[in-house]
């Protein structure tokens, strides 16, 4: 009787790439030479995206260039799993043209082969790599076939869809849409079980008030969230600058400062906030100086 195969997808931690990369790695280690090719195909994909949540792109492309002539790279699930971290790879270097196709083709063989958790996350995928306007499309696709999908992992597909449904609205100023999408996120994750994404949801929820005007509901939302991070001995940067943003916003310009200089220090340190929105962290530093004035 053959050993079970770990499952690697619940595996993931998303959150700590080179950590997750020792451990597919110790799986693909065991695991070679056991005559599953698919198996391992679809393992070393994840291995790629490990690499490419480390901004390993070269990597990351070299590893999956070494799959292009594997069997179940063809067709199927290989063919959507190496479309996918391809894609991502791409998408992550700033090459958003080269990643489209890969993810429209992976949604598309999704769609026929009845792989309805691959199709979401390409169709979520495509949202990321398209304009904001076609965004709301596609997101909208993936989050039907979500919602219609008998299939659990590609129901709990949305909870990402609301939140990146949220954003997209948020981007585009349409706060009460972004408050509706986030608010149905916090639903998903609370029916999951979802602590963290739960508390997200209403991070975002808090946000969206402060750029609606309730600065005080916003503060009394960030402050519970602080609360609750404190009793817990965590950190949280996004809670400090929404602390600081709304003292700021509401006068109390000498009690922001020690959180925005708190939201600095933590958000300076993240390499993609640092090239993606200098300003922002430049602010943070600005702001907070401004009890010292």
């Amino acid at each position: 009787m053959s050993t079970p195969k770990p499952k690697f997808d619940e595996l993931w931690d998303y959150g700590k790439p080179a950590e997750t990369e020792i451990v597919f790695r110790q799986i693909l280690t065991e695991q070679t030479g056991l005559a599953d090719e698919p198996y391992l195909t679809e393992l070393e994909t994840q291995i790629a995206r490990c690499l490419s949540l480390q901004r390993r792109f070269d990597e990351a492309h070299s590893l999956l260039e070494t799959l292009t002539t594997r069997p179940s790279v063809a067709s199927g699930r290989g063919r959507m799993r190496y479309l996918l971290e391809r894609g991502r790879t791409f998408n992550s270097s700033r090459n958003k043209a080269a990643a489209l196709p890969l993810f429209s083709e992976a949604w598309e063989i999704g769609l026929a082969s009845g792989e309805d958790t691959l199709a979401v996350d390409a169709g979520h995928m495509v949202a990321i790599a398209e304009s904001p306007e076609a965004a709301l499309e596609w997101n909208e696709r993936a989050l039907d076939l979500a919602t219609r999908s008998e299939v659990p992992s590609a129901r709990k597909w949305r909870k990402s869809l609301h939140n990146n449904l949220g954003w997209t609205y948020f981007a585009m100023g349409a706060f009460e849409q972004a408050l509706d999408h986030f608010g149905k996120c916090r639903d998903v994750a609370s029916e999951y079980g979802d602590a963290e994404a739960e508390r997200i949801a209403r991070w975002s929820i808090a946000k969206t008030y402060r750029l609606l005007g309730q600065v005080e509901e916003a503060l009394a939302f960030q402050s519970s969230q602080l609360a609750e991070l404190e009793e817990k001995g965590r950190e949280g940067p996004y809670v400090y600058e929404e602390m600081a943003e709304c003292l700021y916003a509401l006068g109390r310009v000498a009690e922001s400062a020690p959180f925005f200089k708190l939201a600095h220090e933590h958000l300076s340190q993240d390499p993609w906030l640092a090239e993606q929105e200098p300003d922002r962290i430049s602010r943070l530093k600005e702001l907070s100086l401004t009890g010292n004035v």
